[in-house]
């Protein structure tokens, strides 16, 4: 068999399906091909013995350009949000501590008196990394103290990237702090203005209504969002269909000459789809073996991106099994507390329906860039070592009556050193090979509300492509 489209989107995880979403949209003729028998990638919801649980990500945070697509596909009326004041915790000597956000953390006891000097100095001062490209731990450290990187930032980063701060580059990782110091030589001074700059250089797809962020998800879970998405775009979704090969066609000037030529195998058996402008949607790796003919660079530059592993076991216990109220959103952990847990979520506590009466649920991660080695072992240890953990900080009392993991190898991309240079030597890569794009959670942030902005982003080049 064979086919032929304007626009075609390999990979239906959020970003993919966001990109085919705003393509279809604008009038661009597109289709999306899936590897996997189901789309969403680590978004997956599950409801099991009265328990919604979430296999990857736990909520999002809300945004414009969200909240448009909810309104177009009909279901911005089926989100929960979280109170905005949940109280958000850190493990402290083995207490849970509570960290005030805004100014309040700067009085509040959880600082070290070296961290609000140092905070402060950065208010009245000047300073400037000595590198192009600096650690999230060096730049803590240097700007800040140790006690910051350790009690509040490294367990941030565990929280967002379950990243290694000595790894992670500042630069890739938190943009919008590196080009504030770089701006003003201070974080407090310069963020508001690269805050104004970005607002005034955000491309018009990105132009949606202004909402504040809020954590949220929806009455059924994240994949909510994912089934109604796949159900807008029907029968141009296939999934089970993966790609085996990519060839660049000699399309000369012809703007509407098929430039690539992709063999599928799937479902409508052999396949070919000759297409117009390709978007590749799908983890990097893959990326770079499937692009290896056309140049081996970008095996050898994709393939440099690591990934962190991370095992999501929700756990599901009595109410009057544990002795803590759980009042807030859960709390991260510090890698000098020599636990597994990277912080736990307190799903039932957040939001409705998470699980049954007189039931609490509650999700924690293990493993990640600074414990690689822990996604190895079964699900049944996951569960009994995080239950351990737990018990001396909430008080646990029983055993859980439910419990899920779920163990993804490759779950985040990690914006280690040299990210910026690797994707900068993508981009050249790209430029030699006119109609061809990249949408994923590598490129500006693995957040969900990201990964959105920029599938929007990439959709909007396409129809300006097609419109020159």
């Amino acid at each position: 068999m064979s086919d032929r489209v304007e626009a075609l989107v390999v990979g239906a995880g959020i970003s993919g399906l966001a990109t085919a979403y705003a393509l279809q949209k604008a009038g661009i003729a597109t289709r999306v091909v899936e590897a996997a028998g189901r789309p969403g990638g680590v978004i997956q919801s599950v409801k099991r013995d009265g328990y919604l649980i979430e296999c990857g990500p736990q909520s999002f945070s809300g945004s414009g350009s969200i909240s448009a697509v909810c309104r177009d596909l009909g279901i911005l009326e089926e989100r929960v949000l979280a109170d905005p004041k949940a109280p958000r915790y850190v493990l402290i000597d083995g207490k849970l501590r509570n960290v005030p956000m805004g100014p309040g953390l700067l009085a509040s006891s959880f600082m070290s008196g070296g961290t609000r000097t140092a905070i402060l100095r950065d208010i009245f001062g000047k300073s400037e990394s000595p590198e192009p490209d600096e650690s999230v731990a060096s730049f803590v450290r240097r700007k800040f103290s140790p006690t910051l990187l350790d009690r509040l930032v490294g367990p941030l980063v565990s929280g967002i990237y379950a990243g290694d701060p000595e790894k992670l580059s500042l630069r890739a990782a938190f943009p919008i702090l590196y080009e504030a110091e770089k701006t003003a030589g201070s974080i407090t001074r310069g963020i508001f203005t690269v805050i104004k700059q970005r607002k005034a250089s955000n491309g018009t797809q990105l132009q949606a209504p202004k909402e504040k962020a809020s954590l949220q998800t929806f009455q059924e879970g994240n994949e909510t969002l994912i089934r109604a998405i796949a159900a807008w775009l029907a029968e141009r979704l296939t999934c089970g269909a993966e790609v085996i090969r990519i060839e660049a066609l000699d399309s000369g000037q012809e703007p509407k000459a098929a430039r690539f030529r992709v063999s599928l195998r799937g479902p409508r058996g052999q396949e070919i789809v000759d297409t117009e402008r390709l978007i590749l949607s799908v983890p990097t790796e893959t990326a770079g073996r499937l692009l290896e003919p056309l140049d081996v660079g970008f095996a050898a530059q994709l393939g440099a991106i690591a990934y962190s592993g991370v095992a999501v076991v929700s756990l599901g216990y009595l109410k009057r099994d544990i002795g803590d109220k759980l009042a807030g959103f859960g709390f991260l952990v510090p890698r000098s507390s020599g636990l597994s847990i990277l912080g736990t979520v307190w799903n039932s506590s957040l939001f409705p329906g998470r699980a049954p009466e007189g039931h609490a649920l509650l999700t924690s991660f293990v493993g990640g860039a600074t414990n690689p080695a822990a996604i190895s072992k079964s699900p049944e240890q996951h569960a009994a070592q995080v239950h351990r953990e737990l018990t001396p900080l909430l008080n646990l009392r029983q055993e859980p009556v439910f419990t899920n993991v779920t163990i993804w190898e490759r779950a985040i991309p990690q914006y280690n050193l040299g990210h910026t240079a690797r994707i900068a030597a993508i981009e050249s890569l790209r430029s030699r090979f006119p109609g061809l794009y990249f949408s994923g959670n590598y490129l500006n942030g693995p957040a969900i509300g990201t990964c959105v902005e920029q599938a929007m982003k990439v959709a909007d080049e396409v129809r300006v492509s097609f419109a020159n």
